[in-house]
């Protein structure tokens, strides 16, 4: 989508995906061996409390700090490109379909402006926007095109920029995270489903609705990871550090027995499912493209919680799957270098990281 794709030299070196997240900055980089995928580098750094805040960056020294130390540190293979494509927040993201009368290109863009003043919350002058025609699935009218159309506010591309720039790197690609996590968790089986992936992260939780491998619907809440260790410190006295070792080892704890641990937890865990059902209900009652959710896929830290995917499977009498942010990458005969439990928070950078392989093509 080219209005957030900067300028690309044939002679590029390569790229690496990187993702800038409340709590935290991660990377990936991918080189091709061949007809495989060799994961060279990789790393996650803790941002300090505040310096990002609800994907607005607050602190940019702190945060361009954190992306060096990352660029230092991550292996097994040192950084030497500077070339980078850079997530952006969910919660400052517009995401539509939109439908409109087969035309032209030339007309398709004036179509596009007037469709983005009637549906997205800020002026036009204050947001980047982009799009793709997409797949003519989602809609059953003759004569229609349909369009993927983001938006994102001005002020926050810019300051992901000047904040990479400041780190001493190169943007050549921004991306929402929705549409880096379709890329790296759907498996080619997917991409004739509607499929919801729940990305329960350290600060939110993000709902991401595609049908046909395209993001159609977007939304968070601010339910998180957090959100049950918070509970737990409070019920039972402890740290909040406590707590987190506490939901490590024990996880929701067991529903099927008088447990403690559970019925601290429990009312989170309720509004988990109730906020799940509710995305589900607006995507299909609201707008329409499926008559189903045929596939959910959970990712993002708190999907390694213990307990909490069959609990919210049996919640919602739906099957739910942890996601694999693996499944479009080849790695042979391979395992990935990075342990299991720790893959899913890297959904979003290995997405980023593939699209950096496709610009290397």
């Amino acid at each position: 989508m080219g209005v957030l794709n900067r300028k690309i030299f044939s002679n590029s070196s390569s790229i690496f995906g990187l993702d800038l997240s409340d709590l935290s900055v991660k990377l990936i980089k991918f080189e091709k061996d061949g007809s495989e995928e060799k994961i060279v580098s990789y790393g996650s750094v803790a941002l300090p409390v505040g310096a990002v805040s609800d994907g607005e960056i607050k602190k940019k020294d702190q945060v361009a700090g954190a992306i060096k130390k990352l660029v230092e540190i991550s292996g097994p293979k040192k950084i030497k490109t500077k070339k980078v494509i850079c997530s952006l927040p969910e919660t400052k993201a517009f995401l539509r379909i939109i439908t409109i009368p087969k035309m032209n290109d030339s007309e398709i863009s004036e179509a596009v402006k007037w469709e983005m003043e009637a549906n997205i919350p800020l002026p036009l002058e204050q947001v980047y926007y982009d799009w793709q025609m997409v797949t003519e699935a989602l809609t059953a009218e003759k004569n229609k095109i349909n369009l993927l159309v983001v938006a994102v506010s001005r002020a926050t591309v810019d300051d992901a920029i000047e904040v990479v720039e400041l780190a001493g790197l190169e943007v050549v690609g921004l991306e929402i995270e929705s549409i880096a996590q379709t890329r790296s968790l759907l498996s080619p089986g997917d991409y004739n489903k509607t499929v919801l992936i729940v990305d329960i992260g350290d600060r939110r939780t993000s709902f991401s609705i595609a049908k046909e491998g395209v993001p159609c619907f977007t939304s968070s809440v601010p339910l998180c990871g957090q959100s049950l260790s918070d509970v737990i410190s409070r019920g039972m006295s402890v740290s909040f550090e406590e707590a987190e070792k506490i939901k490590f080892n024990h996880g929701i704890g067991c529903d099927s027995k008088d447990d403690a641990l559970f019925k601290l937890v429990q009312p989170i865990l309720e509004n988990f499912s109730q906020e799940i059902e509710r995305s589900i209900n607006f995507y299909l009652s609201g707008l329409g493209y499926s008559k189903n959710i045929d596939k959910i896929i959970i990712c993002g830290g708190g999907a390694n919680t213990k307990g909490i995917v069959p609990y919210l499977s049996k919640k919602l009498g739906r099957e739910i799957e942890l996601g694999s942010p693996w499944s479009n990458v080849n790695l042979g005969k391979k395992l990935p270098i990075i342990e299991k439990n720790q893959s899913l928070q890297y959904s979003t950078a290995i997405g980023l990281a593939l699209k950096g392989l496709q610009y290397e093509d």
